[in-house]
């Protein structure tokens, strides 16, 4: 079972992302739902990287675990909305689909003050 715990601040923006386990939904190196979950992770992390105002730290110490943390500024606002958005909704995507394989939670700041 592949386990996603997200972050949302109280604006709503993705500040981390944690990804861990391994579907089992299909061979190594066929799994469709591996493959899927991974894409989207390894792309959000890319295009997120690259752009001016965001900052992100990831790593994947081991297989089966990548870990994002994500901070921002005024110019990365905007495009940070959009690329997390993108990502959270594959993601729920993914999980929708295959829930005996893949399970999200998404925390959000403003939601634990209440």
């Amino acid at each position: 079972m592949i386990r996603i715990d997200a972050a949302l601040d109280k604006a709503g923006l993705l500040r981390s992302c944690r990804v861990r386990g391994h579907a089992g939904a299909g061979p190594k190196g066929g799994d469709i739902v591996c493959a899927a979950v991974s894409v989207l992770t390894r792309t959000a992390l890319r295009v997120l990287s690259h752009r001016e105002g965001i900052t992100v730290r990831g790593e994947a110490p081991e297989r089966g675990l990548v870990e994002l943390e994500i901070e921002y500024t005024g110019s990365g606002r905007e495009f940070l909305s959009a690329a997390g958005a993108f990502l959270l909704e594959g993601l729920k995507s993914v999980a929708g689909e295959y829930p005996d394989y893949c399970s999200i939670h998404i925390s959000s700041e403003s939601l634990q003050e209440e």
